[in-house]
């Protein structure tokens, strides 16, 4: 079934923002920001990891660093076109929408635990390759592995943050459910080269989320999504 994995990891996302919010109302502030803390140190380092991975090279006996160029070129004009569009604002929008709807109004953190939580599970090539291969093939493994991590994640914050990291759900069903849907016509473009790239900058990003969460909003990381467009499209040149 076309999607499965896409629904499983959006009813993990949520039910991890479910169970999160109950257990956090039941510890202390002191447990949370240690529970807010662990979770700021696992996404640094999976940003890091997962940079890493891509960055280095062990050639002739000594390690190098690759595609320093494609980072760099990358982010800077993904940034700035993530200005000019003022996709963050965009996000806080959506998200004090959100906050109106579903009777959130006095959460105070509601909107900064959605875009956090939002970027940390729809950045990344998991999302990409899964929701293709899901689309394509029906292969479901992928997404039901980054369902797993996304829960693990979204308990961890949401028990520090609250109730707007479960409905992180929805940006992932809107995103991977879009690229299953057009799976077909994706397939072809996302090579070996444009998936390292994706995964290049986008553990990057999640590296800057971490950054966000450990030591307040410092960078404005959903301005830098379409550096992940731009280093897709730097394999052409």
């Amino acid at each position: 079934m076309p999607g499965l994995g896409t629904i499983v990891n959006v009813i993990a996302i949520a039910l991890a923002g479910i169970i999160g919010c109950v257990a956090g109302e039941r510890i202390s502030p002191r447990f949370q920001d240690m529970l807010m803390k662990s979770a700021a140190i696992a996404v640094l380092f999976l940003g890091l990891g997962g940079t890493m991975a891509q960055m280095l090279q062990f050639k002739n006996g000594s390690f190098s660093t690759q595609g320093t160029m494609m980072m760099i070129g990358s982010l800077a004009i993904g940034g700035l076109i993530g200005e000019w569009l003022r996709i963050e604002d965009r996000f806080t929008e959506f998200g004090n929408w959100l906050k109106q709807k579903t009777g959130n109004a006095n959460d105070q953190e509601f909107i900064e635990a959605f875009v956090t939580a939002s970027l940390t599970v729809c950045i990344g090539a998991m999302a990409i390759v899964g929701a293709i291969e899901d689309g394509i093939f029906g292969d479901h493994s992928i997404l039901f592995a980054k369902a797993i991590l996304d829960f693990v994640i979204v308990l961890i914050m949401a028990a520090s943050l609250g109730k707007g990291c479960g409905f992180a759900a929805i940006p992932v069903g809107i995103l991977q459910g879009t690229v299953t849907l057009f799976s077909e016509l994706l397939k072809p473009v996302m090579t070996t080269a444009v998936m390292n790239n994706i995964s290049y900058v986008g553990s990057i990003l999640i590296f800057c989320v971490g950054v966000n969460l450990f030591w307040g909003n410092k960078i404005r990381v959903a301005n830098l999504l379409p550096a992940l467009i731009v280093g897709a499209v730097w394999v052409v040149f």
